[in-house]
C-alpha cells in the first residue's frame, strides 16, 4: 500500500546488491512512495550483483562509486544533483565488510590490514558520506540520512567479529555528525539497529542462521524482516519523523529489551534433559 510519503523526494541509495539486500527492498518501496533516487554501489559489488534489474524497475540511474573514495563520492553527489534535478532530501548508507570474517580470522587474531579496510568500507565511508553531502550543502532542509546497524555495536556477540566494532563505530559516527548536520542544515542522521537479516552480506558471518533463529525466539514479535526495515526507513526519510534525529532506532521485534524468553528457556531445558 502506498500513501505517497515520498512523493517530490529525491535521494541515494548505497548497497543494493541484490533482491534479498535490505537496500533493495528500501529502493522498492521508496519507489512505490513516489521518491526518485540514484542507485549506487562499488563497481565490485556491482559485477556480483543484480542493479541494472532494480534500476530498470524502478526508472532510476546508477552511479558506481568506492564509498571509501572522497573523489567518488564527490562526483556521485554532483551527478545524483545533475541527474535528479536540485538537492537530496535522503541518504541510505547500507554497507558493510569485513574481510576478517570472510577469511575466517578468529577477533583475537586478527590481520589488521583487513580490519582497516572494513572499518574504512563499514564505518568511515559513513563519515566519508556526509563530510561530502555537508561541504557541497547537498542536502535539502529536514533530509534524512540513515545508517544501518545491528545490536553486536552494544552487545557482544562472539562470531560478529570485528563488525561489531564496525557498527558502534558506525553509530557513533551518526550521533557527532548528525549534531553538525541539524544545527547548521537542519539534515536529520539516525540508525537503524535491525535484526539478523538472511542477506547475502550477513550470510558470511559464522553461525548466522543460528543468530537468525535465537533472536527470532527472544523476540516478543520475532525478527523485524527486510520487508519491515525498507518500511522503517521510509518513514525515516518521510516527513512525519521531521525531528527524530541522533538515534539509534531498534527495529527488531523487541529483542533489545529482552533478558530471556520462555521460547529460549524451553530450548534449553529440552537440550539440557537429552544430554
Amino acid at each position: 500500500m502506498s500513501y505517497n510519503l515520498l512523493k517530490g523526494k529525491r535521494g541515494i541509495i548505497f548497497g543494493a546488491l541484490d533482491e534479498n539486500s535490505i537496500a533493495w527492498k528500501t529502493a522498492e518501496r521508496v519507489h512505490e512512495e513516489g521518491g526518485t533516487f540514484v542507485l549506487t554501489n562499488a563497481p565490485v559489488a556491482m559485477r556480483m550483483g543484480q542493479i541494472n534489474e532494480l534500476a530498470e524497475k524502478t526508472g532510476s540511474q546508477i552511479i558506481p562509486a568506492d564509498a571509501t573514495s572522497v573523489e567518488d563520492l564527490q562526483n556521485l553527489v554532483e551527478k545524483s544533483m545533475e541527474i535528479l534535478g536540485g538537492k537530496i532530501d535522503f541518504v541510505l548508507h547500507s554497507i558493510g565488510m569485513s574481510i576478517n570474517v570472510r577469511k575466517g580470522k578468529h577477533y583475537t587474531d586478527q590481520n589488521y590490514e583487513f580490519t582497516k579496510k572494513g572499518t574504512d568500507v563499514s564505518a568511515m565511508s559513513f563519515h566519508k558520506v556526509m563530510q561530502t553531502l555537508y561541504k557541497a550543502d547537498a542536502m535539502n532542509e529536514w533530509g534524512s540520512i540513515v545508517g544501518l546497524s545491528y545490536m553486536a555495536a552494544q552487545r557482544v556477540f562472539p562470531d560478529y567479529n570485528d563488525m561489531a566494532d564496525n557498527k558502534a563505530y558506525l553509530e557513533s559516527v551518526a550521533r557527532s555528525f548528525g549534531y553538525f548536520f541539524g544545527k547548521d542544515k537542519k539534515v536529520r542522521v539516525n540508525t537503524i539497529s535491525q535484526s539478523p537479516t538472511p542477506t547475502t552480506a550477513g550470510s558470511g558471518v559464522k553461525g548466522f542462521d543460528g543468530f537468525i533463529a535465537y533472536a527470532d525466539k527472544m523476540s516478543p514479535l520475532g525478527n523485524a524482516t527486510a520487508e519491515d526495515c525498507a518500511n522503517y526507513t521510509v518513514a525515516m526519510f518521510s516527513d512525519l519523523t521531521k525531528r527524530v534525529t541522533l538515534q539509534n532506532l531498534y527495529n527488531d521485534g523487541g529483542f533489545s529489551n529482552m533478558g530471556v524468553s520462555n521460547e529460549v528457556m524451553e530450548a534449553f531445558v529440552a537440550s539440557e534433559t537429552k544430554e
